[in-house]
């Protein structure tokens, strides 16, 4: 399915309200004066909550499973407002909430 290119100044969080950031960005592709971000790029998570009984149990970083299947920079697949990815070490999932709205892939 279509969707916007996710972007650098998304806004990305974990299933707890951590704020989700990519490691790097791809400095090829721009959209709306924003880097896009390819699925090889890990995200970092900070400010996760997430607790098991009274134990912290916080998202550390995430790793996307599912990208964009016919836009590409760099040999890799770009990611989309829909892709997926999972969180460690708790296997949550991540969710774009903003996104630019401009620019769409599939």
């Amino acid at each position: 399915m279509p969707g916007p290119l996710l972007h650098v100044g998304a806004t990305v969080s974990c299933a707890h309200i951590g704020q989700a950031q990519p490691a790097a960005n791809n400095p090829r592709v721009k959209v709306e004066g924003q880097f896009t971000v390819v699925q090889s790029n890990a995200y970092s998570v900070s400010a996760c909550t997430y607790m098991i009984g009274n134990t912290p149990s916080p998202c550390v970083m995430a790793q996307w499973s599912v990208a964009a299947t016919r836009i590409r920079s760099n040999g890799q697949p770009l990611l989309l407002r829909d892709s997926m990815a999972v969180c460690t070490p708790n296997g949550t999932p991540l969710r774009v909430d903003v996104v630019q709205q401009r620019v769409k892939g599939m």
